[in-house]
């Protein structure tokens, strides 16, 4: 043997880069030693957010500060960039903590306009249910934020629930009344109005499904799957993937567990919470399966006697009416909402048990029966309606983060303060006595589009953001999705830099090279992740009605390209979703052609149709095509529709990107479409990155735009 060889005994010095079992244990300890001191940290934020509610208490202050909000994200985000700290992370953590500290005041003047409520250190509750079921693990979260325990009473029926608490059995019951998936839970309303409860608070749960086995039973070896009715309607689509799996109704999910728990089959799972799964020792086989992602259900928490709420609470109030059976009758109770400036966040008709033909209308609005105007517009209501009856009023739930403007997150990233703020409102271009009448545009093929039809501008919302009269908003994004790093750098400059909404290609042509693969997993599920998790609503082309029906449930804008302007198929695929649609002039299409295309869509039912000036292509060869800056105030003066502009696509080069821009925000657009990649060219004959902006061209077009 070799002299050279080492003794297994002899120390060797550490490979450089390779970590051992020392060097973890000291960062493990240190990071120990961190999550404490934030621990203690977050406690004493907490305890001046208790201050200061014991300090507004003794007068009328607000609870929110929506100047003070975004002055303070700012901020931190401006000392979180000095500390290389990702504008994403402090925003989260910010909200976190401006949420806590808004629901901790919200509590503590709860108690001070309850003060016969005093502060119970355990309620009972009754839930439709067992341990283990959403109304438990809903219940424990909404009394556990107020540091009560909850004792459960658990319910064959949601009858049964409101009996417990009419009876003193139970001192709060738990109604789930809709889910985002499955919609309304219908016989929750027909007890409510019978019920002698009243309606005191809300609480909104992320389900999360999991089909659960007895441990050693896989998937293969199932032949039926329980659980609730609306659980298994939340998880058909992965159902369908299992067409050997028979699925079975069954009175409650949790209970589905404990009875596959307690069976002597092994073919047999149940859909659940993951919780409900452990607490009866199953395994779970698959986790997060609905088909809905974004998949809450809320509840509607009962008690025996109303409560006071605040007046600076934010408020709901629930009611149940009938109408005259008459022409205009439920239009004239509606309009008393309106004249009283009330928002109305749900209505649900069920029909009259024993009344053919004859419902009642179960209602949510904004507003609290204190206040002087709901108290009138119910006393007017009681005047109009056949029967009516107030629920409750309760403190809302949705508590909306605030959300820095696109100047903020710009001055956030730079650092500097904008002396001219942002434009909130387009240059609107001057009306051109183009606009055709009814008859002349129904002639011309695009009735629905013409100003004619609408004389004020439609406006476009995508989750909070706004494309049309008064609004001017900046969509973004890589041509296509190379690697989910790429990705999630081009949404945070979207984000950072004050745009609004994050587009990439996920489909690929021939000659636009391909995506970087991940086994499993596709462009678009990572286009969707990226943009909830930087809060960024996402854009995504269709190409067919195939791709309409796989991304129409998880996008939020479905772009027609220009190619596909004319392919009835799509645009009527389109018209029949629920999505908003950004529909492209093809480059060799006549502006009335794109309006009649518009008309497809519309014809089909959908009415937030939005168009886009890419280019046409002319003799011209120095660019890529030719923006037609022209059509813009054309357009807005032939249709309601919102009119955006894609400079990026127009020139094919990124220096020409920012002036074609600001021409057509000066032309009266309502917003633009700019390629942005952090990634450079793929090969010298890269089409798209030639167009795409770099992180520093993106910042000062931003700059430019929001100043403009």
């Amino acid at each position: 043997m070799s002299d050279e060889r080492e003794d297994e005994t002899t120390p060797r010095p550490d490979v450089a880069g390779a970590l051992n079992d020392a060097n973890i244990a000291v960062v493990r300890e240190r990071i120990n030693e961190v999550d404490g001191e934030l621990l203690v940290l977050l406690a004493e934020r907490r305890a001046c957010s208790r201050r200061m509610a014991e300090a507004k208490q003794q007068g009328s202050h607000p609870i929110r500060d929506r100047k003070r909000e975004e002055a303070l994200l700012v901020d931190r985000i401006r000392r979180g960039r000095a500390l290389e700290l990702d504008a994403n992370l402090v925003t989260g953590v910010f909200h976190a903590i401006i949420e806590d500290s808004v629901r901790l005041q919200q509590e503590l003047l709860q108690r001070r306009a309850n003060p016969d409520e005093g502060a119970p250190r355990a309620v009972r509750v009754a839930i439709q249910g067992v341990e283990g079921s959403y109304s438990h693990l809903t219940a424990r979260k909404h009394f556990g934020r107020q540091g009560v325990d909850v004792l459960l009473l658990e319910c064959e029926t949601f009858e049964g629930v409101t009996e417990a608490v009419e009876s003193g059995q139970a001192d709060y019951g738990m109604l789930p009344i809709e889910n985002t998936t499955a919609g309304s839970i219908t016989p929750v309303y027909d007890v409510l109005l019978q019920a002698r409860v009243s309606i005191v608070a809300e609480e909104k749960f992320k389900v999360e499904h999991c089909i659960a086995a007895k441990p050693g039973v896989d998937l293969k070896d199932l032949r039926a799957v329980y659980s609730h009715p609306q659980a298994l309607a939340q998880c058909t689509r992965f159902l369908q993937g299992l067409p050997h799996i028979k699925a079975e109704l069954f009175l409650d999910t949790a209970a589905a567990m404990r009875m596959v728990a307690e069976s002597e089959r092994p073919d047999i799972a149940a859909i659940g919470s993951e919780e409900a799964a452990r607490l009866h020792g199953l395994n779970v086989l698959a986790h997060d399966i609905a088909s809905q992602k974004d998949n809450f259900t809320r509840f509607l928490i009962a008690a025996r006697r109303p409560r006071n709420v605040d007046p600076r609470i934010p408020c709901k109030t629930s009611l149940v009416m009938a109408t005259a059976q008459e022409p205009g009758a439920l239009l004239n109770a509606l309009t008393i909402f309106r004249d009283h400036g009330l928002n109305l966040t749900r209505i649900e008709s069920r029909p009259i048990i024993g009344n053919p033909w004859e419902e009642m209308f179960y209602i949510d609005f904004e507003g609290n029966v204190a206040d002087a105007s709901v108290a009138h517009a119910l006393e007017q209501l009681t005047q109009t309606a056949r029967f009516l009856k107030v629920l409750g009023s309760y403190p809302s739930q949705d508590l909306p983060p605030t959300e820095l403007s696109g100047e903020a997150r710009l001055q956030a990233r730079t650092g500097a303060d904008s002396d001219a703020g942002e434009r909130s409102v387009a240059p609107r271009a001057e009306q051109v006595e183009l606009a055709p009448d009814l008859e002349d545009a129904a002639q011309r093929g695009f009735r629905r589009a013409s100003r004619a039809q609408k004389r004020r501008d439609t406006v476009v919302d995508v989750r909070g953001v706004r494309f049309g009269e008064g609004h001017f908003s900046v969509i973004a994004g890589p041509a296509l999705v190379r690697s989910r790093a790429q990705l999630a750098a081009c949404a945070g400059m979207v984000r950072d830099c004050g745009a609004h909404v994050l587009r990439a290609g996920v489909r690929y042509l021939g000659n636009e090279g391909d995506a970087a693969a991940e086994p499993g997993v596709e462009a678009f599920d990572v286009l969707v992740e990226t943009g909830r998790a930087y809060g960024l609503p996402v854009l995504v082309q269709v190409s067919s009605p195939e791709d309409v029906r796989r991304y129409a449930d998880s996008a939020d804008i479905l772009m027609v390209a220009a190619r596909n302007m004319l392919n009835r198929e799509l645009l009527q695929a389109v018209g029949r979703t629920h999505r908003p649609v950004l529909l492209k002039r093809g480059w060799m299409a006549s502006i009335d052609e794109l309006l009649q295309s518009a008309e497809t869509i519309l014809s089909a039912g959908n009415q937030q149709v939005m168009l886009c000036e890419r280019g046409i292509r002319t003799f011209e060869t120095a660019t890529q095509n030719t923006l037609d800056l022209t059509a813009i105030p054309l357009l807005r003066s032939l249709t309601h529709l919102p009119v955006l502009v894609d400079p990026s696509r127009a020139a094919g080069r990124a220096d020409l990107v920012r002036p074609l821009a600001l021409a057509a925000r000066a032309a009266g657009a309502h917003g633009v479409m700019v390629e942005i990649d952090v990634e450079g060219p793929a090969g010298d004959d890269d089409v798209d990155a030639r167009q795409a902006l770099a992180p520093a061209q993106f910042e000062d077009l931003m700059h430019a735009l929001l100043r403009a």
